[in-house]
């Protein structure tokens, strides 16, 4: 007897068969405990991925790693000079130097890890199309390079905090679970622009611009609460300028680091707005970056 050809079989009796003998769609989306569970059985690359990243990171610069440190503070120097010395916000804000480092610093964490995260698969086709893996291992891969940096960073951050006079106490733990947030927070994001910039790549190119508007937004280089104080906004302007997410990781970090910047400059609730924006944004991220985990590489 002569076999059957396959396309002589309906397809619902060659679709039952496969689901007989356990076969399934190549690349299909796995259930979301089943993709979580594949995540962090990949740990292990997640981390080695990260770390040969951040060492691969300058090591075509002749100052190597000292890169990582100087790139902020060369942001903080032109800062400095414009909004400190030509704009004068200086008189405004006490232990200005203090208050702006550090803003530099935190908001730098949270710019790097977002335009990474846009360029997390576009910019790893090759590994993507040629092995079988969770693709959220690349996002937060690389939010963790970020994490790693801005440790690394941490130490010169520290270093100008003693120079100009802040000294160590029981608030600088606080800065451990803001930062804890703010990387959650940041993951989220770069979760969400990954899924998006790997189906429209323009997405890449259009997020410096963003970036940039919402650094000015943040209160990285002025006062939040003094523009607030001197001017009559409307109620939801003021509510935007206070809850922006990145504005309260940065204050968070002040309020642990400088001794000037006390509790009645942040707004009220802080902790459940900075923990609620962490927690909406990285599930909301992983949800939103899982849901398209079949279409990456495509096309």
């Amino acid at each position: 007897m002569e076999p059957v050809p396959a396309d002589a079989v309906p397809a619902e009796d060659l679709r039952a068969l496969a689901l007989r003998h356990g076969l399934r769609v190549s690349g299909a989306r796995p259930s979301l405990p089943e993709y979580v569970r594949q995540l962090w059985s990949r740990r292990h690359f997640i981390t080695a991925f990260a770390t040969a990243r951040l060492t691969a990171q300058y090591s075509q610069a002749r100052l190597g790693q000292l890169w990582q440190v100087m790139t902020p503070l060369l942001n903080a120097a032109v800062y400095y000079f414009i909004f400190g010395v030509l704009m004068d916000t200086r008189k405004h804000v006490e232990d200005f130097v203090p208050f702006l480092v550090t803003g530099v610093f935190i908001w730098t964490f949270t710019a790097n890890s977002i335009l990474a995260g846009t360029r997390a698969i576009s910019g790893n086709l090759g590994l993507v199309r040629a092995l079988h893996f969770p693709r959220a291992s690349l996002p937060v891969a690389l939010a963790l390079q970020q994490l790693q940096q801005l440790v690394f960073s941490l130490g010169a951050l520290v270093a100008i905090l003693l120079g100009f006079g802040m000294r160590p106490g029981a608030s600088w733990l606080l800065a451990v679970p803001a930062l804890a947030l703010q990387a959650l927070f940041n993951t989220g994001v770069s979760l969400t622009l990954a899924r998006l910039a790997a189906r429209t790549p323009d997405v890449a190119q259009l997020m410096p611009f963003v970036l940039r508007t919402w650094m000015y937004g943040s209160g990285v280089m002025w006062s939040i609460q003094h523009v607030l104080a001197g001017k009559d906004l409307p109620g939801f302007v003021v509510t935007a300028l206070q809850y922006n997410p990145a504005a309260l990781y940065i204050d968070l970090v002040r309020f642990a680091l400088i001794d000037s910047f006390t509790a009645a400059q942040l707004p009220p609730h802080v902790w459940a707005a900075a923990g609620g924006w962490a927690l909406v944004a990285f599930v909301g991220g992983f949800v939103h970056f899982w849901k398209a985990e079949e279409t990456y590489g495509r096309g």
